[in-house]
């Protein structure tokens, strides 16, 4: 301002100056030049400052572990500086969730290679110690230290069993020279005796070092007769066991009074005043009875063929029990022949034999009244189901579906394996006879069903589709012109029994849980009802022709695997369960 007051116009100022002097101009103005009050500071090293705070504002800044760019280079202290400021209000320990990984919080891959990690991570659950991967230099072990320090650091890898013997000889050899014990005598009759740890540090280094096999000598005659002898016993045992499950001495216990009436009939004559009213059957509502027996669940149930007077189970306590329906109610008879739990069993049409398959591999053919073992037939694999062909003329023919895969036939008779269908991919679950017993049908774990005409090992019908799953159980229906199989994905398929095998798209029972479970299914006697178990202890009543649920009855603590109808009484169910309980209902 000073400076522009010195460059104005002289004549400007002597024409103001005349204005004022005249009487008609206005009051004169007074003009205050401005002038700071603070000190003069030469602020060139300030501004300086404030700019190169500026540019590294960016530098000392922590950054925001979310962000995924950075526009500029950061220095090691900024990218591994702790996360700064308030608790994450989401965040469990501190962690933001674009820092979390892992549900334990960050985890960080490194490149190990993998022999170096499973050395480490063997030494460190063998010895307590493993080196620390993290560690940039100095002592880099963690765990154990004074393991590491009486093992001298070695990995399980670095020595070998051997290796580690002969430590142990040497070191335990430096401990009696320090006591000076006096042990050359000691070692030189050791020495020459192969058998010795003192002979190994001698010969260390020979290829035989490890070995204590002593020299052979000539074997006398008494020892050559030995191995002659248990060669043969061996030879004999291999032949006999080749084919053969676990062996168990077959034993049957009678529970009743007496094996025959005054009138010279066995136990198992069904009685004279039975007969068939199950032209309508009816749903049953109450339980009547309960037989009790088995120590383990029971898998199976099933009805002496045409009369139902004696219910046959099988336990996977091993053992077999037929029980009484008609009178007394209890066990009349028990059959131990098998060492692990009875997977299946099948009566004969005159319910005389009857046919069991166990976990231990046998198949064991068994005489209903005396409790003997007529035959025992095994190919070394388990059986999971068996069958008798349901023609009168063929009830020597017995079928077995196999873990391996297969379905052998036997000839009961002779004990000859006289046809093998070979043909699934899993174990076969079922074996079903259809079309006058002229046909039967698998199922398996490969989730299929198979056709096969009886005697020839070619697959007439093969069913397979993705949306099918294992089908443990199947039942025909009394009119022999459909067949009912339980799907493990919790519903009940129909199958016509006819040429073409179709399933049957309008007809399915559904609402029970047997995800997991071999439930068996089966119908009434007069074809009306469908019935299975379930998961959940529960027994299901399907109406054939509406296909809706038609009760529910809480039968067993655990699963209900198997529910039969009698034969004879119109609404009369057996259902058995994996509490070892077999319950009858009305």
């Amino acid at each position: 301002m000073d400076l522009l007051q010195t460059y104005k116009d002289t004549d400007a100022d002597d024409q103001r100056m005349s204005d004022q002097s005249s009487p008609d101009s206005s009051p004169p103005r007074l003009t205050i030049i401005p002038k700071s009050a603070a000190p003069k500071v030469d602020d060139t090293m300030l501004s300086l400052t404030v700019a190169d705070a500026i540019a590294n504002k960016s530098l000392t800044k922590p950054l925001d572990p979310t962000q995924h760019v950075v526009a500029f280079n950061p220095t090691y202290d900024q990218l591994w500086a702790p996360i700064e400021g308030p608790a994450h209000p989401y965040a469990k320990d501190g962690l933001a969730q674009g820092m979390r990984n892992h549900k334990l919080g960050f985890v960080e891959n490194a490149a190990i290679e993998p022999f170096t990690f499973d050395e480490q991570y063997n030494t460190f659950y063998k010895y307590g110690y493993a080196a620390d991967p993290s560690a940039s230099a100095g002592y880099n072990y963690v765990g154990d230290l004074n393991a590491l320090k009486q093992n001298d650091g070695i990995s399980v890898y670095n020595i070998p069993q051997h290796e580690q013997k002969k430590r142990k000889l040497e070191k335990k050899k430096e401990a009696l020279e320090k006591e000076g014990g006096d042990e050359d005598e000691v070692d030189k009759e050791e020495v020459e005796n192969p058998a010795t740890d003192a002979w190994l540090l001698k010969n260390r280094k020979s290829p035989w070092a490890g070995k204590k096999e002593g020299l052979q000598g000539e074997l006398s005659e008494e020892q050559k007769k030995y191995a002659e002898d248990y060669a043969k016993k061996k030879g004999e045992e291999g032949d006999k066991n080749k084919d053969k499950g676990e062996g168990m001495s077959d034993k049957s216990t009678f529970h009743g009074k007496e094996e025959k009436d005054y009138q010279g009939r066995s136990w198992i004559a069904p009685p004279k005043d039975a007969k068939a009213t199950n032209d309508h059957c009816y749903i049953p509502k109450r339980l009547v009875h309960t037989w009790s027996g088995h120590t383990k669940g029971v898998s199976a149930i099933r009805f002496f063929p045409k009369n139902g007077h004696l219910i046959l189970s099988a336990g996977m306590d091993s053992k077999v029990k037929i029980w009484d329906v008609f009178n007394s109610g209890k066990c009349m008879r028990t059959y131990m022949g098998h060492s692990k739990a009875v997977r299946d069993i099948s009566f004969c049409n005159d319910g005389s034999k009857f046919l069991t398959a166990g976990y231990d591999k046998n198949i064991k053919y068994w005489d209903t009244e005396t409790g003997q073992v007529i035959s025992t037939f095994s190919t070394g694999k388990i059986p999971y189901v068996v069958k008798l062909n349901p023609d009168d003329d063929k009830q020597n023919i017995l079928l077995a579906g196999m873990s391996d895969k297969k379905i052998v036939q036997w000839d009961i008779n002779t004990g000859q394996i006289t046809q093998e269908y070979d043909q699934h991919l899993g174990a076969v679950n079922t074996i079903t006879f259809v079309d006058n017993n002229r046909r039967f049908v698998t199922s398996s774990d490969d989730k299929s069903l198979r056709v096969w005409e009886f005697g020839i090992p070619v697959v007439i019908k093969y069913i397979s589709e993705p949306h099918m799953h294992s089908m443990p159980s199947i039942s025909l229906h009394p009119n022999g012109n459909w067949l009912a199989a339980q799907s493990l994905d919790n519903q009940i398929l129909i199958y016509s029994t006819r040429e073409r095998f179709q399933l049957n798209k309008k007809k399915r029972f559904a609402g029970h849980i047997v995800a997991g479970y071999a439930c068996q299914v089966n119908f009434s006697p007069d074809g009306r009802f469908v019935m299975s178990g379930d998961g959940e202890g529960k027994c299901w009543f399907w109406d054939w022709k509406s296909c809706k649920v038609f009760r529910t009855l809480k039968c067993h603590n655990g699963v209900c695997i198997g529910a039969q109808w009698h034969p004879l009484e119109q609404s009369k169910v057996a259902t058995c369960g994996w509490d070892g309980l077999i319950k009858y209902w009305d």
